[in-house]
């Protein structure tokens, strides 16, 4: 027994639970629900429990909405996937790539019941099953046969009762050849990792496939010729054309008569162009067909022979003859120039005229393919000879040629007249002494195309195409040093100097070297016209070429008809290497394909190689080259791509030669290392060779 002191709490408390559930069913009364008193806790409403860390928030902040959007885009497919567009030469990038990705893979065998197989496979078990059961029947009904035949041989009646089990072994046949059968099933392949393999078979042989077809019509006429049916020929054929004049002149107002005439002109003559131009093309197509098979052997030594001596002699080659190119219209005019076309390397032009001023003639361009030994693909004449050209690196139908009588001028070979689109005049600044060199240049800033010219005047201009005129600016004029005399009224007279030749600089855009008649070479600054950057007493004689390396920014060649062809650096003022050819050079030229091989020819008709590379001090080739004795050999030229060289003579004839192994050797390989190519190996190998003779020049 408790005391009642412990009895009277218990009693408080349960009152008080009393008063807290008629509490609770009033809140629900108002709220408009009914809960007893016996409900259950966790149906009572409980207050949240919040950590106190917990961001409070207000009610509009809790009303915002932020909208999430969920994209089935793999994140870790690439995004800068190209491919090779054979059809535009290029890669384009893929735009659609694929975004699956695969997060769990089982294998399994069970097959849907719904698919193909899964029906497949039900119908094979059911063929099986039906297989089985008609074994069964067939061979209930023999063993019913094997009973019933002894009863026969003893009754009769007994042959009567055999007759239902024979009918119904015939219907158990009957049923087996009624039942069609099934086709046989095609086997299934795995649509996960299968592949198909081929094999190669042989190509199917040629055949030749024949049609009939009607013949094309023909009919027979005949007619006399005379002069009296000659004379009304021509009599009826101006009357026609006299009653069409009548009739346009009632047509068109008199205002418009001399338009209309003009067009009628011109259409007739377009016309009989159109015509020609078709037949000048179906005639040049056979004439390279009858040349493809005459010139056949040619053209494979030019493809694929290569002289089997060079692996016995190591630092000799030799030049092999391929094709001459002559034109009756051009003889015993000199080739004054050559120049390969930068985009068709198949094409060169040659520039014909004559070095002897007592003799001066005409002159003529000529453009070779090689396709084509026989004829000049184009063909322009001149009253004044050519002495130098050169064609636009952009613009490959554009030609700049420069004449003995100081005019310059671009012939177009687009335009199908024989006259050149833009000529110089007095009126426009031409040089008064022939034009020996022109080279175009970039673009000026306006977009307007301009080249540049080299005369014996001492004047170095610049020319621009402007509309259709050429603009002439002198930007530097020659001048002998130490040659100033003073006259007596307080002038001063200059010794001018004759240009010859000028290059260019690869890289260095406003600086040229110019080489002249008193032997120095100059190098100048487009910027400035009063003064030279540099002075150097090159040879003795004229200098006939100047050329920078194509692969080293500070070396460059010249040749002088002093018999000798000096290599130079430009920073300093004497020569790296002199050769001595023994007989007047008539030019020089650097190969494309390495930094260390040269060409240079003499009037003596020799064709000289050098590679520093294998001999520093003679050449590895010397060969006569010039089609007789006494022609001289006055120029050369590399081809950018192929393996060969033209030269021309003082008679008119191209020779185009292929170098033989040696003459383009290639470094060896290393075992274990990988050959290393481009220009910057071509400036270290050139780099090494000079590196020993500059040591020497800077000491003394």
């Amino acid at each position: 027994m408790l005391p009642a002191s412990a009895k009277a709490p218990h009693k408080q408390s349960r009152k008080q639970s009393i008063s807290i559930g008629r509490g609770t069913r009033k809140r629900d009364e108002d709220s408009g629900t009914e809960v007893g008193e016996g409900t259950d806790e966790w149906a009572q409403s409980k207050a949240t429990v919040r950590p106190p860390d917990q961001l409070e928030l207000t009610d509009a902040e809790l009303k915002e909405e932020f909208t999430r959007i969920l994209t089935a885009n793999n994140p870790h497919a690439p995004q800068n996937i190209v491919r090779y567009s054979f059809k535009e030469g290029t890669y384009k990038p893929i735009g659609f790539v694929n975004q699956l990705a695969v997060h769990y893979t089982q294998v399994g065998n069970l097959i849907p019941k719904d698919s193909d197989e899964g029906r497949r496979q039900h119908y094979r078990d059911e063929l099986v099953a039906g297989s089985q059961e008609s074994a069964k029947v067939i061979s209930e009904t023999e063993n019913l046969e094997e009973d019933e035949e002894p009863k026969e041989l003893e009754t009769e009646s007994g042959s009567q009762t055999d007759v239902p089990a024979a009918g119904a072994a015939e219907k158990v046949t009957e049923e087996e050849l009624m039942t069609p059968k099934q086709p046989k099933e095609r086997k299934l392949t795995n649509q996960f990792n299968f592949s198909e393999r081929a094999s190669q078979t042989f190509n199917n042989p040629l055949r030749d496939r024949e049609c009939q077809m009607e013949p094309p019509p023909r009919t027979n006429f005949s007619a006399t010729a005379n002069q009296w049916e000659i004379y009304d020929a021509y009599v009826e054929e101006l009357e026609k054309q006299e009653k069409t004049k009548e009739k346009e002149k009632a047509k068109t107002p008199v205002a418009k008569k001399s338009g209309k005439m003009a067009m009628r002109k011109l259409t007739s003559m377009e016309s009989q162009t159109d015509d020609i131009i078709k037949v000048s093309q179906a005639a040049k197509i056979v004439e390279r067909m009858v040349n493809q098979n005459t010139y056949d052997d040619v053209a494979q030594d030019f493809k694929y022979y290569e002289d089997a001596a060079d692996e016995y002699r190591d630092q000799v080659g030799t030049l092999l003859p391929l094709w001459k190119f002559q034109n009756d219209k051009a003889k015993r005019l000199s080739v004054t120039a050559l120049c390969w076309n930068p985009r068709y390397r198949d094409l060169f032009a040659v520039g014909h005229g004559s070095y002897d001023f007592m003799k001066q003639s005409r002159g003529m361009l000529l453009l070779y393919s090689m396709k084509n030994p026989s004829f000049p693909e184009y063909m322009f004449s001149s009253d004044s000879g050519i002495m130098c050209l050169d064609i636009h690196m952009d613009h490959p139908y554009l030609v700049a040629v420069g004449h003995y009588d100081g005019n310059v001028a671009i012939y177009n070979l687009k335009k199908p007249h024989s006259q050149p689109s833009f000529r110089s005049s007095a009126k426009s600044g031409k040089h008064s002494d022939p034009v020996w060199q022109v080279k175009w240049q970039k673009d000026d800033m306006d977009q307007n195309l301009n080249f540049f010219s080299v005369s014996s005047d001492g004047r170095i201009v610049s020319w621009t195409l402007v509309k259709s005129e050429l603009v002439h600016v002198d930007v530097i004029k020659l001048k002998v040093e130490g040659s100033t005399t003073e006259v007596p009224e307080g002038l001063q007279l200059h010794t001018v100097g004759c240009g010859t030749a000028f290059d260019f600089h690869k890289e260095i855009d406003y600086m040229f070297l110019v080489g002249t008649e008193e032997g120095k070479i100059y190098k100048c600054s487009k910027s400035y016209s009063s003064q030279f950057l540099d002075t150097y007493d090159a040879h003795n004689m004229a200098v006939d070429a100047v050329s920078w390396n194509p692969y080293h920014t500070k070396v460059f060649m010249s040749c002088s008809s002093d018999w000798t062809v000096k290599i130079w650096d430009h920073t300093i003022k004497t020569p790296m290497f002199i050769y001595d050819l023994n007989s007047a050079v008539g030019d020089v030229a650097w190969a494309p394909y390495s930094s260390t091989v040269f060409a240079a020819v003499t009037t003596d008709g020799k064709a000289h190689v050098f590679d520093l590379a294998i001999n520093k001090y003679e050449a590895i080739c010397n060969q006569p080259v010039a089609a007789k004795k006494k022609n001289k050999i006055t120029h050369v030229q590399f081809n950018p791509i192929h393996p060969i060289i033209i030269v021309g003579d003082d008679r008119g004839h191209i020779i185009c030669l292929k170098l033989s192994p040696n003459l383009r050797k290639m470094p060896k390989e290393k075992k274990g290392q990988e050959v290393q190519k481009g220009p910057a190996v071509e400036i270290a190998k050139l780099d090494k060779l000079l590196n020993l003779v500059r040591e020497v020049k800077i000491k003394t």
